[in-house]
């Protein structure tokens, strides 16, 4: 059941698709004072949910903020990152979801301050507060997500392996990267463009000199099975003679300053505009663009800077130089040395620069901050809307940075740019059931980390847990090591893992259109399935579908790793499609080995899941080859399709015996 109470008069997010009438009355299981939400919460209470945060499954212990924010170097006190989803589940003494429908900040206070009390606060009191009671988790889960409209389906080739870096500078460097994955036999399916191949930056450009022929190299490409998937960011640089900027210009369509004019900010093709893809008329006008690049054969993008993120503005930059020649003429001391970080500090991203510029929002002017989750929403909105008239019946792949409740309707998101490190590799295991629980199913972290130098040992890992993922891209940022897998020397064992993951692709593909037309999750935390204090209390085991239990591996020189099953599954040990142990364990707690070189998973009592052949594409995946792999006597619902029609329907499911 769903109750919706309404405080003040909030901003529409467009986050719901159901209507459902007031409740009147006092707020169901909080309490409140003032504009602050209170829940008092038992000893063994849960708090699941939030989407795109910090720290593990259990969200008790620590503060948040739903406030989109470029923070790539987010650690365990990180109170913000790319996107917010204000969904939240309490699991013990009472059960229940609580949906915080809200465009500006609010954060979430989870028993930092006090241990017992969960205190949700937003800036101001206009929101919709959605109280959801059902049967379990699952059901909650379920019943928030038919609240927030179907999630986005992927095309079937987007489940393939793509690789990405930035510094592929030209077409050149494509092809190098193309030929060494065939050359050594590596399965791959994308290769990702980064913001070398736009000419000075500029959205919807290509650099003619880098890529001279881009739609060949596009036709190019995909006669090898591989895509090319390029980047699209928030600005539009001020430039006289681009078509894009002098259009916008012309029609109003970028957000404006306090005065009316448009409002200017910088990134990284320095001084740009930004879109007002809050205005229905600028969305579509932006969303219309992406034709420029669909024409020349591409069929996914990325959306990325979308926070919106900023460099600096001009006010700012020109405050910060005053405040740093002033200190450069002082005999620095400790005081005025930290006078010179903050003044460089605060010019990237400073929430004071947010209040400096106003959406029009159906003839309304609204100051960005009010809204400013909801921007990255509506680009990836503009670009989905408009697929559905250049492309009507064909599924294009697109996935944004920055999201909130509601955009997995229109898009995937990737978890965000990452580094190099152990710690996120557990992060990006734990956000993936987050992330599910408020519809983004198709998402996956930058596999061995973005920022850093990623080392061999951590790039296995993290293949190992990535290959399960419906995205699975390996993405690296200019000047740290290149991690392409084939320039490991345990080469050989990335690309056994990566011909594993195209044996998986049925299953994964399968299981990820069934939660899509069930309002489901893919990947569940164990305490959804299993209600004893172990499996409640485990933060690095998850469930994918009915079949199949992951506990990654996921320390730096682990040769193994402790489990709790709680029932009977056959343990799976494999170091190739070919070469492979398997063993029937019972419930409780086991030690098991896995090598740097073994892929090690669960499959689940009386269950089997299906697998293939591998292939070098998706496009080649032979359906076939299809055979049942686990418990003898079991049997599967398939489902499967053309891959990149929008004709989805159960009729596609069909059982396996």
């Amino acid at each position: 059941m769903i109750k919706k109470y309404t405080f003040g008069n909030p901003i529409e997010t467009n986050a719901t698709v159901i209507d459902i009438s007031e409740t009147k009355g006092t707020l169901e299981f909080f309490e409140r004072d003032n504009n602050t939400f209170i829940l008092r919460l038992a000893e063994n209470d849960i708090v699941y949910g939030l989407g795109q945060q910090v720290r593990g499954l259990n969200k008790r212990g620590w503060k948040y903020a739903s406030n989109n924010l470029d923070n790539p170097n987010h650690e365990e006190d990180t109170l913000s990152l790319y996107g917010t989803h204000n969904f939240i589940i309490i699991s013990g003494d009472s059960l229940f979801g609580a949906f915080f429908d809200y465009a500006g900040i609010i954060t979430f206070d989870i028993g930092y301050t006090h241990r017992n009390l969960l205190t949700v606060t937003p800036d101001d009191d206009n929101l919709d507060v959605y109280i959801i009671t059902g049967e379990n988790e699952t059901d909650i889960v379920r019943q928030f997500r038919n609240l927030t409209g179907r999630s986005y389906a992927a095309p079937k080739w987007a489940f393939g392996y793509g690789q990405s870096r930035w510094g592929y500078k030209n077409a050149d460097d494509v092809r190098a990267v193309a030929e060494s994955y065939r050359n050594n036999n590596i399965p791959i399916d994308s290769i990702y463009l980064d913001i070398d191949y736009m000419e000075r930056y500029k959205d919807f450009t290509v650099d003619n000199d880098a890529f001279p022929d881009f739609s060949g190299l596009t036709a190019e490409m995909k006669k090898q099975g591989i895509r090319l998937v390029p980047i699209i960011d928030a600005g539009v640089k001020i430039e006289d003679g681009y078509d894009v900027y002098e259009e916008g210009v012309k029609q109003n369509y970028f957000c404006k300053d306090a005065d009316g004019n448009d409002f200017v900010a910088a990134v990284w093709p320095g001084r740009v505009h930004f879109p007002d893809v809050l205005n229905s008329d600028a969305r579509k006008w932006f969303g219309e663009k992406y034709d420029f690049l669909i024409k020349q054969g591409i069929e996914g993008f990325w959306n990325d800077m979308n926070e919106p993120a900023i460099f600096y503005t001009e006010k700012r930059l020109e405050s910060s130089i005053e405040k740093i020649n002033e200190l450069a003429k002082t005999n620095m001391g400790i005081n005025e040395y930290f006078e010179l970080k903050d003044a460089v500090n605060s010019l990237a991203n400073n929430p004071d620069d947010y209040k400096l510029f106003y959406h029009n929002i159906d003839g309304k002017k609204v100051r960005h901050d009010k809204v400013h989750n909801l921007f990255g929403f509506n680009m990836t909105r503009a670009a989905s809307e408009a697929f559905d008239k250049i492309c009507p019946n064909k599924r294009i792949l697109m996935f944004s940075r920055s999201s909130c409740a509601g955009m997995h309707r229109y898009g995937g998101m990737w978890q965000g740019d990452n580094k190099s490190w152990w710690s996120h590799l557990l992060m990006n295991i734990q956000m993936t059931c987050n992330l599910n629980m408020v519809g983004f199913l198709y998402t996956g972290a930058d596999m061995g980390g973005f920022g850093c130098d990623t080392t061999e040992d951590l790039m296995l890992r993290w293949l190992q847990f990535s290959l399960f993922t419906p995205l699975m891209r390996n993405h690296s940022a200019l000047g740290t090591r290149e991690q392409e897998v084939y320039r490991f020397d345990n080469m050989e064992s990335c690309r056994k893992m990566i011909e594993i993951r195209y044996a998986l692709i049925p299953y994964l593909y399968s299981e990820y259109m069934k939660a899509v037309l069930n309002d489901d999750m893919m990947f569940r935390p164990l305490g959804f399935e299993f209600h004893d204090k172990f499996s409640r209390n485990t933060e690095d085991q998850l469930l994918l579908g009915n079949e199949i239990m992951l506990a990654p591996v996921y320390t730096q020189n682990a040769e193994g790793r402790y489990v709790w099953l709680p029932e009977e599954m056959m343990f799976v040990r494999m170091r190739s499609l070919n070469d492979y142990e398997t063993e029937i364990l019972p419930s409780g707690h086991h030690y098991i080995s896995a090598k740097l070189d073994e892929l090690v998973f669960f499959i689940r009592r009386n269950k089997a899941i299906p697998l293939c052949s591998a292939a070098r594409c998706t496009d080649e995946i032979d359906m076939s080859t299809l055979h049942l792999f686990g418990y003898e006597n079991s049997s599967y619902e398939l489902y499967d399709d053309d891959g990149i029609s929008k004709n989805i329907s159960r009729e596609n499911i069909s059982t396996i015996i």
